[in-house]
């Protein structure tokens, strides 16, 4: 059984892992344009990934992501290594961005009643592929938004639970039980699916 001592040297571990962005960063703080621009390939689509999931807008996704990349390169000048990887940095500012524009959202009220969307597939949209697709991306926006948030961070971004738990303030206990509730949710929501599911949310 692991003991205070066995975390403590789990910890010590892990302070001792080195950022794999710490040289890149480095170079984008020096206005290496090669740099700048191997950040943006490397952190823009996963910054994008983990904003459409949350938000479920293709163009806010877009508009988070090119906003974190923007504050990243002003960041770069003044960033210390060691106290955080520069990824997990980078996971926090998205979220952060993300939290306030679902903010916003609640608090917009309106009287006016949602404009319906066809979900239903067009003719060229019939591959069953693409179904599935939508499918999970619908279960996973019905989830409660923390719930959301430890699946997407923890499943589709493939953090660790310490540091989904970190990025999220909960302990990993907390975490593990978002994750443990959101996953029912989902397979009760495509039971119907099976298999194709699983592939899918992996």
């Amino acid at each position: 059984m692991d003991g205070p001592q066995s975390f403590a040297r789990q910890d010590d571990r892990l302070a001792a892992i080195a950022d794999p962005d710490q040289e890149l960063v480095a170079r984008v703080a020096r206005g290496d344009p090669d740099a700048i621009q191997a950040l943006v390939s490397a952190k823009l689509p996963r910054m994008m990934a983990l904003a459409g999931r949350l938000l479920g807008d293709p163009v806010e996704a877009e508009d988070v992501a090119q906003e974190t990349l923007l504050r990243a390169w002003k960041q770069a000048p003044r960033w210390t290594p060691g106290k955080a990887k520069f990824d997990t940095w980078l996971h926090r500012v998205a979220l952060n961005l993300c939290y306030d524009r679902l903010r916003r959202r609640r608090e917009i009220a309106t009287d006016a009643v949602p404009e319906q969307v066809d979900d239903s597939p067009g003719p060229d949209r019939g591959l069953m592929a693409q179904d599935v697709g939508r499918r999970v991306e619908a279960a996973l926006m019905a989830l409660p938004e923390r719930q959301r948030e430890a699946i997407v961070l923890c499943h589709y971004q493939e953090l660790g639970n310490i540091e989904a738990a970190g990025l999220m303030g909960v302990s990993v206990e907390a975490l593990e039980s978002l994750l443990s509730r959101g996953r029912r949710a989902l397979r009760a929501a495509l039971a119907d699916l099976g298999p194709a599911a699983e592939g899918e949310r992996r």
